[in-house]
């Protein structure tokens, strides 16, 4: 979220202090990641410690604290657990949010910084270690599972529709409507090679693994100490393992290397591994279709967003730039 919500900051201080026992003396907005559910702050105590504070509106999925909070506790170290409240819940209720406390690590996310050989490879060695782990029933009961459903698919189609007979005066709405239109039929493709693997994958089902589903270069972070964390771990599903596979090589924001060499590095840390390119495939296109049909419904059935809007019209158009994710979906086609 780039603007900030309307909650007094004074109400996020006082949750802090009740529920974590924190006197906060400070804290910021942070203007970070696209997800306008979303707002971050940075809060820093009278005793000058920093904490990373998350307010998350609409639907709250348990998992997305309690899958981090195991894996932490299991050893694995790129990824960072949310702190307990007094009462040992891993998160707290201020006005209409969720609120979720973690250390605060400085640090820059793969958008902006060169991963490291090192850092792919350890990247790649924390996946296998996610996709080995078995979550105990109590928490595995809770996380959802792969459907392979159409419901994307059809969203965009409805988008599409809205941009052949919608009139649109916001000039955001109005650019989004004017571009669908001109990728209408590569758009139209995305959604058939979509449905397409849905049903391979459907008639040959793949084991499940947990997997951290959204493993973009915003979500891989690293320190000033060049220690690589996993963050954002807000949708975890239990899917074929190239549910998180699609993204080496993907265009998913990594910068400084080609895909080949993303792949490679990442898989020299994964190890051996049977990769099915038809589930890599399927999870690309989808990926894509997804994000057209969210922001799609952001930009048209909708005015709010600010700033946000016109970053969402940037990202989508960056789907269909050479080298971006639509190529490389259909790389992974074979």
């Amino acid at each position: 979220m780039l603007e900030k919500p309307a909650i007094p900051d004074g109400q996020i201080i006082a949750c802090l202090r009740s529920a974590y026992g924190l006197s906060v003396a400070g804290l910021d907005f942070l203007a970070l990641g696209a997800d306008a559910n979303t707002a971050v702050y940075r809060a820093v105590t009278v005793d000058k410690t920093p904490y990373f504070v998350k307010l998350r509106s609409g639907a709250f999925d348990e998992s997305s604290v309690s899958v981090p909070n195991y894996l932490s506790d299991r050893g694995l170290r790129p990824i960072i657990a949310p702190r307990a409240t007094r009462t040992g819940r891993l998160w707290a209720e201020v006005a209409a949010y969720r609120l979720i406390l973690y250390p605060f690590v400085e640090s820059r996310d793969a958008y902006e910084v060169k991963l490291s050989a090192r850092q792919w490879r350890e990247l790649g060695a924390a996946l296998r270690r996610v996709h080995e782990t078995v979550l105990p029933p109590a928490t595995a009961s809770g996380i959802r599972r792969e459907a392979f459903s159409p419901r994307w698919r059809e969203q965009l189609r409805q988008i599409i529709r809205l941009a052949e007979t919608g009139a649109y005066d916001d000039p955001a709405a109005a650019e989004m409507a004017t571009y669908m239109m001109l990728k209408r039929e590569e758009i139209s493709e995305l959604i058939r090679w979509a449905d397409a693997h849905a049903a391979t994958l459907q008639a040959r089902p793949r084991p499940f693994v947990l997997c951290h589903s959204d493993l973009h270069a915003g979500n891989a972070v690293i320190d000033s100490n060049d220690r690589l964390y996993i963050v954002d771990w807000d949708q975890p599903i239990f899917a074929p393992k190239e549910r998180d596979l699609m993204y080496p090589g993907g265009a998913q924001g990594f910068i400084g290397r080609s895909p080949q060499e993303e792949e490679r590095l990442f898989y020299e840390g994964y190890g051996p591994v049977e990769v099915d390119a038809a589930a890599v495939a399927y999870y690309r296109f989808e990926r894509i279709v997804e994000d057209l049909a969210l922001y799609g419904e952001d930009l048209l059935l909708t005015d709010a967003g600010g700033a946000d809007r016109a970053r969402a019209l940037r990202y989508v158009k960056s789907n269909f730039e050479a080298g971006g994710t639509i190529e490389m979906a259909y790389r992974a086609n074979g």
